[in-house]
C-alpha cells in the first residue's frame, strides 16, 4: 500500500488464502490515528470481498506492542471539539464492531503490550495467540476514562464477568501465562515461535470449508445474543447451504479416498 507516511502506517498483505492487516506505527506502540482507522476499513473491505481470502490475521509491527489504542499526538486535530470526539469514537466503535462481525475467521497475533484499546481490538477477534513476553491490561480506571458498553461486553464474553472486573477495577497488567489461564488467549508461544505458529494455524483454518466456517462464525455470534435478538432462521439457512454445497460432496469423497479435501466455497 503506497502513499503518504500516514498511509504506510496501515499495511495489507496476503499469502494465498491468508490476509494480514498490520498496524505499523511502532514508534508510538502502534497507536492508531483516525486516518489509520479509515485505512483499516478499506483493508477490511478488500479482504471481505476477496473470495480467495479465508482467514485474517491482525498484528502490530515492531515486536513491542500489538495496538495501544488512540494516538494521543493526533488529539489536537482529531479530538479538539465535542463533535470531533463523537466522530472519532463512533468511527473506532464501527471498526471494532466490523472486526467482530467479519464473516471470516480473525486471529489477533499479539507480540508485546496489549493494553486498553488494543485489548478491545484483540477481544473483537475470534482467536488470540501471544508471545511469552506479552502483557495485557485495561488501564481506564487509572486514567479516569469511561469505557463503553460494547467494549465491556466483548471482554466479558471472552473471559467472564469476574476476570473482566478484576482487570477493569484493578487496572493491573497481567502476563501471558495469566492471560492463558483466564482464557484471554488460546496459547502462549516462545517469542521467536509466535509468527510461524500463527501462520501455520491460519493456513490450517484456510484449508477448511469456507461455508462451514462462515456458518460457525455467524451462529457463534448469535449464541451470544439475547434469545429475542437471535436470527435462528438465518442460522438454519446457512447450515442448509453447507449440506447443499459442492464442498460437502468433496468432503465426503476426500474422506473416502483418504486425501486432503479441496474446498472452493461453493
Amino acid at each position: 500500500m503506497g502513499g503518504s507516511p500516514e498511509t504506510m502506517k496501515m499495511l495489507a498483505e496476503r499469502d494465498g488464502a491468508v490476509g494480514r492487516m498490520i498496524f505499523n506505527n511502532p514508534e508510538r506502540h502502534n497507536a492508531v490515528s483516525l486516518e489509520m482507522w479509515d485505512l483499516a476499513d478499506e483493508i477490511l473491505d478488500r479482504f471481505e470481498n476477496d473470495p480467495e481470502i479465508r482467514v485474517l490475521i491482525l498484528s502490530g509491527a515492531g515486536g513491542k506492542s500489538f495496538v495501544s489504542g488512540a494516538d494521543i499526538s493526533k488529539f489536537d486535530r482529531e479530538r479538539s471539539s465535542e463533535a470531533s470526539v463523537r466522530h472519532y469514537n463512533e468511527r473506532v466503535r464501527g471498526i471494532y464492531e466490523r472486526i467482530e462481525r467479519f464473516p471470516k475467521p480473525t486471529i489477533a497475533m499479539i507480540d508485546g503490550y496489549c493494553l486498553g484499546g488494543g485489548l478491545n481490538l484483540a477481544v473483537a477477534c475470534d482467536l488470540r495467540f501471544c508471545s511469552a513476553k506479552s502483557e495485557f491490561g485495561m488501564p481506564a480506571a487509572r486514567l479516569a476514562l469511561g469505557y463503553p458498553f460494547h467494549a465491556i461486553r466483548r471482554l466479558i464474553n471472552v473471559i467472564g464477568v469476574g476476570a473482566a472486573k478484576d482487570l477493569m477495577f484493578s487496572a493491573r497488567r497481567i502476563g501471558a501465562d495469566e492471560a492463558l489461564r483466564i482464557g484471554l488467549v488460546q496459547d502462549v508461544l516462545k517469542n521467536d515461535k509466535l509468527h510461524r505458529f500463527v501462520e501455520d494455524y491460519a493456513g490450517r483454518i484456510a484449508r477448511n470449508a469456507p461455508l462451514t466456517l462462515a456458518a460457525m462464525k455467524f451462529i457463534s455470534g448469535e449464541v451470544m445474543k439475547d434469545p429475542g435478538e437471535r436470527d435462528i432462521e438465518c442460522c438454519k439457512q446457512m447450515v442448509a447451504e453447507c449440506f447443499a454445497s459442492q464442498d460437502y460432496a468433496e468432503g465426503r469423497l476426500a474422506f473416502k479416498e483418504k486425501r486432503e479435501p479441496n474446498f472452493t466455497g461453493t
